[in-house]
């Protein structure tokens, strides 16, 4: 043990102080002098980098949008995460438009929710922030700042879950909510706009109610399940269609006298499948043009129906008035079929359906 005289005096312990003081002072006008600012950010920032604690928690940032699309994973996250509210939750917000079939819950700003998958614990929090900046187009109004709302989810797990995060749960969260929406999805019946416009024919929509399902068709048992066995097994062969070269199509060909079920049937279809129906009319179509952007324009996960077929080989409205045909108009049944079939290499990833409908069993065997 020191004895009080082996202490140092104050006025030592103040010299010995103020001599470092002026050391580290020449040393760092030294070292602003030499070494240019730079350099020495660099060696700051790598030094701190060092000395600070590490976390085991990785978060990722998932924003609402990245810039000009909408962002797919925020949009699958809200969707999913719907799904694992808990009691523990104090505010949620609830919608309903007269088109959707019940209530859409979502989280609201600073909620939590912790989900579990494979074992592991994975925290969410959705953040709602306001941010203020001037409108740099209103020269006029500079002082007047507009408000904009930025929103995001903050996903925040163990680092050793990451790749298990990248490669299997938000895939997982991306087909989960792709099968909440195909199960909330409001299906549409496209038709023609027969009002020629500088662009030519387009599609129209509106809401598919028809009632017709597999359950109400009047239908021979047999008939009906081997029909639906095959529709199971078009959409579950995507990789198959693909695998093989194939276009991801199925054809069907319905005949029979008016009122004996072919719409049904499709109607049927399309409630069964979630897919929409596109009802193209080729006796509105003058030219193979107008034929070959409709058929471009028809969605994924779509049936296209040709209605009385047979009925549009020969149109009245394409002769000339001495009953001439105008074969320079004449969109073919040969034309349509080769057309769907280029198109369809160029649309590959699309599930679509094509139904023919006959009025008449003999034209079709014609």
């Amino acid at each position: 043990m020191f004895s009080p005289r082996d202490m140092p005096s104050p006025s030592s312990i103040f010299s010995a102080y103020a001599s470092m003081t002026a050391s580290i002072m020449l040393l760092r006008s030294m070292a602003n002098e030499l070494i240019p600012q730079p350099i020495r950010g660099y060696l700051f920032n790598t030094f701190r980098y060092l000395i600070r604690p590490r976390s085991p928690t990785l978060t990722l940032i998932i924003e609402e949008s990245t810039g000009i699309a909408r962002n797919q994973v925020y949009d699958a996250a809200e969707a999913y995460l719907s799904t694992r509210v808990s009691p523990e939750n104090e505010r949620l917000k609830i919608t309903k438009s007269p088109k959707e079939k019940k209530l859409t819950i979502r989280l609201e700003k600073g909620e939590k929710v912790v989900d579990c998958f494979n074992g592991a614990c994975f925290k969410w929090r959705f953040i709602c922030a306001e941010s203020e900046k001037n409108n740099p187009n209103d020269h006029a109004s500079s002082n007047i700042s507009v408000r904009s709302e930025k929103r995001l989810f903050e996903l925040s797990f163990p680092k050793k879950h990451k790749e298990m995060v990248l490669d299997s749960y938000l895939p997982f969260i991306l087909e989960k909510a792709k099968e909440m929406k195909d199960e909330e999805r409001v299906l549409k019946m496209h038709t023609l706009n027969t009002s020629y416009c500088y662009s030519g024919v387009k599609w129209d929509s509106i809401n598919l109610e028809h009632p017709s399902t597999f359950e109400t068709l009047a239908m021979e048992p047999e008939l009906k399940n081997a029909v639906i066995e095959d529709l199971d097994r078009f959409v579950k062969r995507r990789e198959f269609y693909k695998r093989v070269g194939r276009a991801w199509k199925r054809g069907y060909l319905l005949y029979g006298p008016p009122g004996t079920g072919k719409s049904s049937l499709i109607a049927a279809m399309a409630n069964y499948l979630k897919f929409d129906i596109f009802d193209l009319q080729l006796g509105n179509i003058v030219r193979d043009s107008d034929l070959r952007k409709l058929l471009l324009a028809t969605a994924n996960r779509s049936i296209l129906v040709i209605e009385d077929i047979d009925c549009s080989v020969d149109l009245p409205e394409r002769r000339h008035g001495d009953g001439r045909k105008q074969t320079d108009v004449q969109v073919s049944i040969s034309c349509f079929l080769t057309l769907y079939h280029t198109l369809s290499f160029i649309l590959s990833t699309f599930a679509s359906l094509l139904s023919l409908t006959f009025g008449f069993a003999h034209h079709c065997i014609q």
